[in-house]
């Protein structure tokens, strides 16, 4: 592939350049994050991002007075996309066609959106870390009272080693984005269950109808064992083409509602936070 062609369809732009990032700061801006810590950001190594940029998966970053690079958003939502791929089994060739069909001026919020949906016909997950790979991993302190929220949120929980703690990487970061959100745990934790009620219902109704009107009638006027299994396996190939249909048809209604419920009031813009718009819950 020509190194000045990214795989997204994202041709190598010169490199940008902004202000360095503020020295000795605890907790660096998103769009601030130097190579080391958008790697522990990310969970992926240094050496990774730089294998990942040469082979344009990831579009340059930007470059300060003293030459630091500085990453932002749209480096952590590649990489985040790009870690599902992988856990799919593509290659790294099957993502660079994958990625060549985005758009060159995708944003962070979109290739979130990618990413929750390809995760959502992922195998759950569950990693092992302590507090300190937490905090790495989110680029802040997580507090006592933080750490049980995350739990009860089912973002982590705890283990017989109390250093260390089981995690969902799918809901990570969603859960620290929450943290900051002006709402009480309480309507977070009902706005969750009404994601799962309404998110089941409508696997369920989804699941009948497929059995109802596809594969029962198809496996009645159907012999041959070899067509049977084909069919069976059709579930699992629509599975990804459903989500995207869901998360777009989920899109405009959250827009039609917004609209109707506050008629004065301009629709918010997407926020360009690189943590992903995952699930509420598993």
């Amino acid at each position: 592939m020509d190194q000045q062609d990214g795989p997204r369809g994202h041709r190598r732009r010169q490199e940008r350049h902004s202000p360095d990032a503020p020295e000795g700061s605890a907790a660096p801006q998103a769009d601030q994050l130097t190579v080391d810590q958008l790697a522990a950001r990310a969970g992926v190594t240094v050496r990774t991002i730089r294998f990942y940029s040469t082979r344009g998966l990831l579009p340059p970053p930007a470059i300060g007075p003293r030459r630091v690079g500085h990453y932002g958003p749209e480096h952590l939502s590649r990489l985040a996309l790009i870690e599902e791929l992988q856990h799919q089994g593509m290659t790294l060739a099957a993502i660079e066609r994958y990625l060549q069909h985005l758009p060159d001026d995708i944003s962070a919020h979109d290739l979130a959106i990618h990413r929750a949906v390809v995760a959502s016909w992922m195998p759950d997950t569950v990693d092992e870390a302590t507090r300190e790979q937490l905090e790495r991993r989110v680029g802040r302190e997580l507090t006592d009272e933080d750490l049980r929220r995350l739990a009860a949120m089912t973002v982590l929980e705890s283990t017989e080693d109390p250093s260390v703690f089981r995690v969902d990487p799918g809901l990570l970061h969603l859960g620290v984005r929450l943290l900051d959100v002006p709402l009480s745990q309480e309507v977070i934790l009902a706005a969750r269950e009404v994601v799962l009620e309404h998110s089941r219902s409508t696997a369920r109704e989804l699941s009948r109808l497929f059995r109802d009107e596809v594969w029962m009638p198809y496996r009645e006027r159907e012999a041959d064992p070899e067509r049977v299994a084909e069919m069976r396996s059709l579930s699992a190939h629509m599975q990804p083409m459903v989500m995207q249909a869901l998360v777009t048809a989920f899109q405009r209604s959250m827009k039609e509602e917004l609209r109707d419920a506050f008629p004065k009031e301009r629709a918010p813009r997407p926020s360009a936070d690189p943590a992903e718009p995952d699930p509420v819950s598993r």
